[in-house]
């Protein structure tokens, strides 16, 4: 072999060994690229799906705020209807007991109201107030109960009685004022579910 063939030799061997070499490192460094590439997608991927869980917890809290905000007005409206509702079934009901006391029943009523409290007072010294409105009432209970001083209060009461026993400290309001208040105090709406 001559220097020339030799050289040659040498020239394509060096360049075969540069060619290998060079096409090695050129897919490592493609290998490389695409796993960095694919890394990428990946982490663009995860933070993609992170941005979308975050807003769609935020939305789903607003959507939750506005919807306790929409309840709260709802439930704010239906109590002040149902005190609406209340105070016009109460003002009813007092029209109701104003006629009630025009009627027999309610001098009946006035009557157990009175005896019932000469039973609580045993014998002691009792004094029964009357609304005004049933001071026509008063001759005739003092006459049948001898035995109670009748008085005529000073301010109204919408009817029924009030009654002291001194010797024990006691006070019975059977008053139709105080009842119908408690009434209204104790009286609320009924949720029906259908």
């Amino acid at each position: 072999m001559t220097t020339e063939e030799k050289l040659k030799h040498f020239l394509d061997t060096c360049m075969e060994d540069v060619r290998t070499r060079s096409s090695r490192m050129l897919d490592e460094y493609t290998s490389a690229l695409e796993q960095s590439f694919e890394d990428h997608k990946r982490d663009a991927k995860h933070r993609a799906q992170l941005q979308i869980r975050q807003e769609t917890e935020r939305i789903e809290r607003d959507i939750n705020r506005q919807v306790s905000a929409g309840q709260l007005d709802i439930r704010r409206a239906l109590g002040r209807r149902q005190e609406e509702l209340k105070e016009e079934l109460f003002a009813g009901l007092k029209e109701r007991l104003k006629d009630y006391i025009k009627s027999p029943e309610y001098t009946l009523f006035l009557e157990r109201q009175i005896e019932n409290a000469i039973a609580l007072a045993e014998g002691q010294s009792l004094s029964i107030y009357l609304d005004p409105s049933d001071e026509a009432k008063i001759n005739t209970f003092a006459s049948r109960y001898p035995e109670v001083e009748f008085k005529i209060s000073s301010y109204s009461f919408l009817g029924g009685t009030r009654a002291v026993i001194p010797s024990h400290n006691i006070l019975i309001d059977n008053s139709l004022e105080t009842r119908l208040a408690e009434e209204k105090e104790r009286f609320h709406f009924e949720r029906r579910d259908n």
